[in-house]
């Protein structure tokens, strides 16, 4: 028992240390390593297999949508990447550049692609000509390389994974329309499968992607009370259309521009689970996006007919159409579970001598340790039961989590006792003025997360100028 106890004790407790919390929790429950190349990860298996999962589900609700996967190549000339100023202006001081091929110096640099919309706009410039190629609903799986000063694992390395996609629609309102569209994907993934309730809305001007007319966000936040983006969807109007020359001829045979979009989310998602969800024993995985979602822990497995029961659940639970994995090492149960408890697996089964004469098995709920003895005729049924109580319950729980952490302010000191003394998001009214924005993040280091949807101005001046203001906006610290 020392040893199943010196297991969870490698934790620093979530309310001691929140960044080294993170940081053990990634370590022990084998999700990533550091590489020998500063600022590139390595994945581990579960790592990802949950990044699989959240690929395999999102891609799934994209294609309902009528989108497409494609794959772009990984490098661009220097030239091409230069052709929207403002684009290449803001990722400049992070781009990877190739400047010799094999032994031979290259006559142009070559981008590795920190983002892939210079590519698909060249793309796009050769495939649409008439307005029956419209619209080109596109996506990507990929990696991408940006160097970063400083790295945490999933929120931010030189490389990480995502998904990309890029559209080019024939008018101003379908391309707005797909915009909000796959905002709205993101949201109800996040909420469905990642148990996690988000802030929608619009970025501001000063923190809208490099290039795009507008940019809406999807805002969660983390058990420490720091948000979090953890997707975004922007609309490009015709400014990237216009820059690489992608025109059609419309219906009455006049050329147009296209309207582009472009949106995405990352692993750090995954990072959001952590924090989101996790504990001082380690993981907690929604039951909807683990890799395994039940362990099955055989007691005194050396008894007779132990294991080769467990083994006959096992394969009951699997041919049900669980994910399920028997723990049959030679490690204690009590390790085994501390092992479980860190890796997240949302329901553990235990068998022993004793249920077997039972016809029982010991089922524990990993979010709230809930422990349950089940009739082994009901095995199956109850399983799916628990798994789709202990899904909705970590949402319900994240809800009210989210909820009690907003708090409104109507004067400056109010905003700055808030973002001293109640960690999370801030609701105050801005003016619309940069200055504003520059001024709190100075004073505060609070920033503007987004102007949400659908919410009532909480007052008609601004929260740090007390000018006349009509928009709402959510402040807080952040990832």
């Amino acid at each position: 028992m020392a040893k199943d106890k010196k297991f969870v004790e490698e934790i620093t407790p979530r309310s001691e240390d929140f960044a080294q919390w993170y940081t053990d929790v990634v370590k022990k429950a084998e999700l990533m390593q550091y590489s020998s190349l500063k600022g590139f990860m390595i994945y581990k298996p579960l790592g990802y297999a949950i990044w699989e999962n959240i690929q395999k589900n999102m891609d799934a609700m994209f294609k309902e949508t009528g989108v497409e996967n494609v794959y772009m190549p990984l490098l661009m000339p220097e030239s091409l990447l230069k052709k929207e100023a403002d684009h290449v202006e803001g990722f400049a001081p992070e781009v990877a550049w190739v400047t010799q091929g094999g032994i031979q110096p290259l006559q142009e640099r070559l981008a590795i692609r920190p983002t892939s919309e210079t590519l698909f706009c060249d793309l796009y410039s050769t495939i649409v000509q008439s307005y029956r190629d419209l619209p080109k609903v596109y996506n990507q799986w990929c990696s991408v390389v940006r160097w970063e000063k400083t790295t945490r694992p999933f929120l931010r390395s030189s490389e990480f994974l995502w998904q990309e996609g890029h559209t080019a629609h024939a008018t101003a309102e379908e391309a707005e329309a797909r915009t909000i569209q796959m905002l709205n994907v993101y949201a109800d993934f996040c909420e469905k499968y990642l148990a996690i309730p988000v802030i929608k809305g619009r970025k501001t001007d000063k923190e809208k992607f490099a290039g795009a007319e507008a940019t809406y966000t999807i805002e969660t936040l983390m058990h420490d009370g720091k948000a979090l983006q953890s997707g975004t969807s922007h609309n490009f109007g015709d400014g990237f259309a216009r820059a690489y020359g992608i025109q059609y001829t419309d219906k009455n045979n006049q050329l147009q521009y296209v309207h582009q979009t472009s949106w995405g989310v990352s692993t750090r998602l995954i990072g959001a689970i952590i924090m989101v969800h996790g504990d001082d024993s380690g993981l907690v995985l929604p039951p909807r996006i683990a890799p395994v979602q039940i362990v099955i822990v055989p007691v005194m497995q050396q008894k007779e007919g132990v294991l080769e029961k467990a083994e006959e659940l096992r394969q009951q639970l699997q041919k049900a159409g669980f994910s399920v994995k028997l723990d049959d090492s030679d490690k204690s149960p009590g390790w085994k579970f501390a092992e479980a408890e860190m890796r997240g697996i949302p329901l553990r089964v235990e068998v022993g001598p004793k249920d077997i004469e039972k016809e029982q098995v010991v089922m524990v709920r990993r979010d709230n340790r809930k422990k349950v003895f089940v009739p082994m005729h009901e095995l199956t049924e109850r399983a799916g039961q628990i798994l789709e109580q202990e899904q909705e319950d970590m949402l319900a729980r994240a809800k009210d989590f989210l909820n009690s952490h907003i708090s409104d302010a109507h004067t400056y000191e109010e905003f700055k006792d808030a973002v001293a003394n109640r960690p999370g998001f801030i609701r105050g009214m801005w003016c619309g003025d940069e200055a504003c924005e520059d001024r709190i993040k100075e004073d505060t280091t609070a920033t503007s997360r987004c102007m949400p949807f659908d919410e009532d101005a909480i007052d008609d001046k601004c929260v740090c100028c007390g000018k006349p203001a009509h928009k709402l906006v959510y402040w807080g610290k952040a990832y």
